[in-house]
């Protein structure tokens, strides 16, 4: 779809009744998932600090005091609260959006677990796995056509399962392993839920639309905590986990649903580079950690400050500084995206995000070692400094001090 059309079609759009029923009830959903969460964080922060539910600043945390970490609960309640309020428009995805709700009650529960007491990283994989096969086999929720990238177009049944499931795993982890600072993996959530539930509203998808702004609407509620300095509670892995597995049904059925672009002028051509430059942030920075790590002979998964975010505080950012160079970063690929690669094939984009990619590759290199010279300068300082003060309360400049 060009940008000419698209404007056209969303013109035509506005004057419809259906339309603006739908576009209606997902402000509606999105304030009233906004005005859940307010209220009930504060509730689950009390019970967190009664019950000592807090995370302790540890070797890798970029906070230095406890928090409550069962913002989640929050997101949950909210999304189940103000999606399940309204009746629906249309029933094209009413059985998808419900089995995508049992699925995201089986990760707030391996969530609340793996915040309180750890899990088993095995067992962790196993059930962001089932879910999503949930969504495969039931829902009939699959990635079957590839859209011409690398000549490749119809795959068959197998293949398209575990292309799926590859899915939603790598986004949910993504989305995990990006929760690291104030607000980022929230807002970076928030801008991809409304970019995806703006496009299934424009296209009639009205329960995807509504569970879209949902989320959206849920995560801006927790962001007004996330970033308090008096109130501060993070989303832990209970929310992450539902964050991920929720954008990883959006990005699946929004290339699921485009691939009728042959037939359909509004539809996209592109869908799969599309979904990847909505979420570039999280991906981007799982694909390089994974790199660095296996690099330097260590387990993909192993614990580290190697994520773009903790090199940006590294280099002297505040946690919402941060979040808004990367938020920045990923509004800016989209755009540029729209702009410029209406007429390049989808082999040639993906490309073009690979050389992006190794250009983030190369910037965190130069970050990092920018962060490591700071660190060594203000340590010698602080030797020449001592040493200083050692001379000068020595003998009788000591007197000078009294």
């Amino acid at each position: 779809m060009n940008l000419e059309l698209l404007l056209s079609y969303i013109q035509n759009k506005l004057t419809d009744d259906l339309f603006q029923l739908g576009l209606y009830q997902c402000l509606l959903s999105f304030l009233v998932a906004c005005f859940v969460a307010v209220v009930s964080i504060p509730v689950v922060i009390k019970i967190s600090e009664l019950k000592f539910l807090m995370e302790k600043p540890g070797s890798r945390s970029s906070h230095k005091t406890a928090t409550p970490t069962f913002g989640g609960i929050a997101i949950f309640a909210a999304i189940l609260i103000s999606y399940f309020l309204w009746p629906a428009i249309d029933q094209t995805d009413i059985y998808r959006t419900n089995l995508s709700i049992v699925g995201m009650s089986i990760l707030f529960f391996i969530g609340i677990k793996d915040d309180m007491v750890g899990i088993d990283p095995n067992k962790k994989i196993f059930f962001q796995v089932l879910p999503s096969l949930i969504l495969i086999f039931f829902g009939k929720l699959r990635i079957d056509y590839l859209y011409g990238i690398f000549g490749l177009y119809h795959i068959n049944d197998v293949f398209s399962v575990i292309i799926t499931c590859l899915i939603f795993i790598t986004i949910i982890n993504a989305i995990n392993l990006i929760d690291g600072i104030d607000g980022l993996a929230g807002a970076i959530s928030t801008l991809a839920a409304l970019t995806f539930g703006s496009w299934f509203l424009l296209t009639n998808h009205f329960a995807m639309a509504c569970l879209a702004f949902t989320l959206s609407g849920a995560l801006v509620g927790f962001l007004r905590f996330n970033f308090s300095h008096t109130s501060k509670i993070f989303m832990g892995n209970t929310g992450s986990l539902i964050l991920g597995f929720l954008l990883s049904f959006f990005a699946v059925r929004f290339i699921n649903l485009n691939n009728s672009f042959r037939f359909d002028p509004t539809s996209f051509f592109n869908a799969p580079i599309i979904a990847i430059v909505v979420l570039i942030v999280p991906i981007f920075d799982t694909l390089r950690v994974f790199l660095v790590r296996i690099m330097a002979g260590r387990s993909p998964f192993s614990a580290d400050r190697n994520h773009m975010h903790h090199i940006m505080i590294d280099n002297g950012l505040t946690h919402a500084a941060a979040t808004a160079v990367l938020c920045t970063i990923s509004l800016v690929n989209t755009v540029l995206f729209f702009l410029f690669h209406r007429d390049i094939t989808n082999t040639v984009s993906l490309f073009i995000l690979i050389g992006m990619f190794f250009l983030y590759m190369a910037t965190g290199v130069f970050l990092k070692m920018r962060a490591r010279v700071q660190a060594i300068d203000k340590q010698r300082r602080k030797g020449l400094y001592a040493s200083q003060l050692v001379n000068a309360l020595s003998g009788k400049n000591f007197l000078r001090y009294l």
